[in-house]
């Protein structure tokens, strides 16, 4: 396999991860769309790390590392928005959210 075929899964994984994030009325669908982005600039960094010229310095693992942790602040942050927002709205449908003035 080539960096050609790498960059094209990516893509893909990210167009998939597009598609979902602006199609998609569940709030925890949409916070999944978007982790799928996230995989898919990770397998970018690993790809154009591997096929570089110097992979010894190991600077796409350390990129992608740093963005899974990231990613995963992110997910501990938007899960417990997403609490909140069902505890007062009683729904995780991005639709019926649409005011920010409790009611």
């Amino acid at each position: 396999m080539t960096l050609h075929h790498y960059l094209i899964l990516a893509a893909l994984l990210f167009c998939v991860g597009l598609m979902g994030a602006f199609t998609r009325r569940n709030a925890i669908v949409v916070l999944f769309s978007v982790e799928i982005m996230l995989n898919a600039a990770n397998l970018n960094f690993i790809a154009f790390w591997r096929y570089s010229e110097n992979p010894a310095l190991l600077h796409g693992p350390l990129f992608t590392l740093f963005a899974i942790a990231v990613a995963a602040a992110e997910v501990a942050v938007g899960l417990a928005l997403m609490i909140a927002v069902y505890r007062h709205f009683k729904t995780v449908d991005l639709e019926s959210m649409d005011t920010l003035r409790e009611e």
